[in-house]
């Protein structure tokens, strides 16, 4: 695996890789990796013959000052766990290789970013496009990988993928699970003893509501999950919303779209935690 810090160094390796008819595979992190991530590196390199992985906590998605001091960075880690995989290029840059001018950019993703996430982080979707729109410029890959957690950032970007015309292809990945049913974050590292230990609640019981499709209408299901989790003590539900996954609109019915999902954001203490469950995806 080669390290590389500046865009001049991978321009020249991927002219080489494109000269010789190679697929180029990509995987964006802030770091702080883990076996999600790592499942990200394995499928995208199943998919392609060079994997090229960034690490780069962009500044430009925090609209929390404190969140992008606290974020973790775990760089000499995470590079011992890249070189155990089939990754060719960690790409690491500064703030100043990826932003050599500040990036005024305002994208218009209509809905996608008014609801859920962006409600509650303004700002934080439109500093995500300017990252990932700037890297697929510096890399050029043929195929960019992205996991489901965070289910409305993938939406984003499969917006923008499209609005700025890239040949792209985005290709979701599945949620990886801890034993317990915890979605894997780099957050979860945040956690103390306590709050890790009850943070399993969140997939449990999504996991449960899946059950109640039956027998309980939209707003039932929301009640019981928003509940159930707010009875731990010490977890405070900040949404939970069920919606169409391709608008990200709130449905109230289930029969109202053939793409259902339920997306929640849950504080553990400081520790923001998001996670959702498909309830109906028709092909």
């Amino acid at each position: 695996m080669k390290i590389v810090e500046k865009s001049k160094e991978l321009n020249a390796l991927i002219s080489g890789y494109k000269k010789d008819g190679l697929i180029v595979g990509f995987v964006p992190t802030m770091g702080a990796l883990h076996k999600g991530h790592l499942s990200l590196v394995d499928e995208a390199s199943k998919q392609s013959d060079v994997v090229i992985v960034s690490i780069f906590v962009n500044p430009n998605q925090f609209n929390n000052p404190n969140d992008l001091d606290k974020y973790p960075r775990t760089i000499d880690q995470d590079r011992e766990m890249l070189e155990q995989t089939k990754c060719a290029i960690l790409y690491y840059p500064s703030v100043e290789e990826v932003y050599p001018e500040e990036d005024k950019r305002i994208f218009d993703f209509g809905q996608l970013d008014k609801v859920m996430e962006g409600q509650f982080r303004p700002g934080h979707f439109n500093g995500v496009a300017q990252v990932v729109s700037r890297f697929f410029d510096l890399i050029n890959p043929d195929k960019a990988f992205f996991g489901e957690k965070d289910f409305q950032q993938l939406a984003i970007i499969k917006k923008m993928t499209k609005l700025l015309g890239y040949e792209i292809k985005i290709v979701p990945c599945a949620i990886i699970r801890e034993s317990d049913g915890l979605a894997m974050s780099s957050r979860n590292m945040l956690l103390t003893d306590e709050y890790r230990s009850e943070a399993p609640i969140i997939a449990q019981k999504l996991f449960e509501s899946k059950n109640l499709l039956s027998t309980k209408n939209i707003k039932e299901v929301i009640n019981f999950v928003t509940d159930e989790i707010n009875k731990s003590g010490i977890l405070e539900v900040e949404y939970f919303e069920i919606v169409d996954g391709d608008t990200l609109q709130p449905v109230d019915n289930w029969g109202d779209s053939d793409f259902v999902v339920g997306c929640i954001a849950v504080f553990a203490d400081k520790v923001r935690l998001i996670d959702n469950l498909i309830y109906k995806k028709l092909a």
